[in-house]
């Protein structure tokens, strides 16, 4: 159950683990966003050394403020990482941690398996595959790029924007408790933003159509209402292992046998 609490203080143990996971994932999604712009044939205003050293320092600086301010939120929620947090405190559950990485990992591999199901057999009545289109990076680097999938993304949409939406809503609702009515629109609107987030990505391999942007949105919102589900109900933790799995069988498993 989601609960407001008094404020208590930030572990920075957490805050700092957290934000050196996040610097790696950023760095592990490099080679695939450049094989994808190199393909796209786009140029850049500046020399690629640049660019990389801006991406990497914004990266870090907004990775910092979302961690924080996402911690800080999530802290009087209820929310947040829990097994991390109590293997630093050194009382972790061993056999719960062990079956929410099991039930993470089942439903990711499902969600990625219904997201190339329905990219390749339905929506490719109306328009190419996105996911055939992304086979173009080396398997090495669609590997690497699931660890940005499954850490960044998890931390900027789920352990912050969706923990906002809770903090926020149960403000204007003045409930100390938030009610499931105010998770469950965080964690659609949420996923509409997930959806919306691949839109940069997906305009430079295809044309943004009606139909393209509908598909980015359908897509990607199972994933993101599966991902916030297990943030509410899991921890952030479950949520990130999840989105991991989802990429790798979606990215990397099933293109390789279909």
């Amino acid at each position: 159950m989601v609960r407001i609490e008094r404020s208590k203080p930030l572990d920075w143990r957490l805050f700092g683990g957290l934000l050196a996971v996040a610097v790696a994932g950023q760095a592990a999604a490099l080679p695939y966003v450049l094989t994808l712009f190199e393909t796209s044939r786009l140029s850049l205003p500046v020399p690629l050394a640049v660019a990389v050293l801006v991406q990497i320092v914004q990266g870090t600086v907004l990775s910092a403020v979302a961690i924080l301010l996402g911690l800080r939120m999530a802290k009087g929620l209820g929310l947040g990482l829990p097994f991390a947090q109590d293997w630093l405190d050194h009382r972790l559950d061993r056999a719960r941690f062990g079956r929410t990485v099991i039930l993470s990992i089942g439903l990711g591999a499902i969600a990625g398996a219904a997201i190339f199901v329905l990219d390749r057999f339905a929506f490719a009545l109306l328009a190419e595959p996105i996911t055939a289109m992304q086979e173009t990076p080396p398997l090495w680097q669609r590997v690497l790029v699931s660890f940005y999938g499954g850490i960044n993304e998890e931390i900027f949409l789920r352990l912050f924007l969706m923990t906002f939406l809770i903090w926020l809503g149960a403000k204007l609702t003045r409930r100390t408790v938030p009610a499931a009515l105010t998770i469950w629109v965080a964690i659609i609107a949420v996923s509409i933003v997930f959806g919306l987030g691949h839109l940069p990505m997906i305009a430079r391999l295809t044309a943004l159509t009606p139909v393209v942007v509908a598909r980015a949105l359908v897509l990607n919102g199972i994933a993101g209402v599966l991902f916030g589900w297990l943030y509410w109900r899991r921890g952030l933790e479950a949520a990130m292992i999840a989105h991991f799995t989802t990429d790798i069988v979606l990215h990397v498993l099933l293109p390789s046998v279909v």
